[in-house]
């Protein structure tokens, strides 16, 4: 079958190869045919190394298709059930889980490293990301990976709420729980950040102020929701406008640099809270000092694919992009072939796409 491998970390692009094979089918697992997938900025960070991940692997997490088998022991799915793909299920036994933080289990982390692809002529082992890999035609997954859609689900919105609607709008609604009337800043306006503009305004904040580089995601961050949206060199002009230079009461950072998250700090006001969404590099060190801390009283809040129950958040989102209250078909801005993949790397590289939808 087809999938687009990354041979080596740091490579810019990838290898869309016709001999790879999918493994690890057995009990306990479902094999799904991947119809379509997007591309997420935490695909193109294991590329480079800021995310740690095996390799060579195959990239991809926010995918959807339909079950093609499971294996003995599985009854959550069936052959021919439309599925979305989670990347991060929980087991519902270790501590988090009974704790009721299903979000922060590590069992699905434990498949990142268990190779579940192959390449057919020489049987050498190829990972998938994150324990998925929807950048192929097909993928071997945990039964509890495949979680069944409604059939007025199409893939490619299905896919979306794998991930990046999912964490967004997640770390308004459940990990910042945005109070209404109040003032929002969202640094980083991808998939994720106008995700997050969408929950601040389902939240009912009164202000939501996009920040970006690029002119096109900040024009697109006005049609999801944001009241203003602006440059990062325009970040304290607008704060001091908006707040006479007290601060937002909810900044949301969604690019995972240590210059942002600094710079997000800033911009809350004493007392408000910082919600940090991007994901970083392990050496990327943020400082704050001791005194700060106590005086300003900022809550520092991260938040991990939305910081709540995946399951009922799928369901949430489905619920809202059905009743109209979220806009999903918009965020993909463009859509490719899995041969063109790399033309969707640099599509996100560039700014230029929310969303690109992999159709395979």
């Amino acid at each position: 079958m087809r999938a687009a491998v990354l041979h080596e970390t740091g490579q810019d692009k990838l290898d869309v190869l016709d001999d790879i094979e999918a493994v690890g089918f057995g009990p306990g697992k479902a094999r799904i045919r991947v119809r379509a997938t997007g591309l997420c900025h935490s695909d193109v960070s294991a590329m480079n190394g800021v995310l740690p991940q095996p390799a060579p692997f195959v990239p991809g997490h926010e995918g959807a298709g339909e079950i093609i088998e499971v294996g003995e022991g599985v009854t959550n799915v069936k052959a021919g059930d439309r599925v979305l793909v989670c990347w991060l299920p929980a087991c519902g036994q270790c501590p988090a889980c009974r704790r009721g933080q299903t979000q922060l289990c590590l069992a699905g982390f434990m498949n990142a490293g268990i190779p579940n692809f192959r390449r057919a002529g020489d049987s050498s082992d190829v990972f998938g990301f994150a324990g998925t890999g929807t950048f192929a035609e097909e993928v071997v997954v945990d039964a509890a990976c495949a979680v069944p859609i409604p059939d007025d689900v199409p893939f490619d919105i299905a896919a979306l709420i794998g991930c990046g609607v999912t964490t967004g709008l997640g770390a308004a609604i459940n990990t910042a729980d945005v109070a209404a009337g109040s003032s929002v800043a969202v640094i980083g306006c991808g998939g994720v950040g106008v995700s997050a503009v969408q929950g601040a305004r389902l939240k009912g904040a009164a202000e939501i102020v996009a920040v970006d580089p690029v002119a096109s995601r900040r024009e697109a961050a006005l049609r999801f929701g944001a009241t203003q949206a602006v440059g990062p060199d325009e970040l304290p002009d607008i704060n001091q406008r908006l707040t006479a230079g007290e601060g937002f009461d909810y900044v949301f950072e969604v690019v995972g640099k240590s210059a942002t998250a600094r710079k997000a700090y800033e911009a809350t006001r004493r007392g408000g809270t910082l919600c940090v969404v991007g994901a970083g590099a392990m050496d990327d060190q943020v400082q704050f000092n001791m005194f700060e801390l106590f005086f300003d009283e900022k809550r520092i809040l991260p938040s991990l694919y939305g910081g709540g129950d995946v399951l009922q958040s799928y369901e949430r989102a489905i619920a809202l992009w059905r009743a109209g209250r979220v806009d999903l078909e918009g965020m993909i801005t463009h859509r490719v072939q899995l041969a063109e993949i790399n033309e969707a790397l640099e599509q996100m590289r560039s700014g230029v796409a929310l969303r690109t939808c992999i159709e395979i």
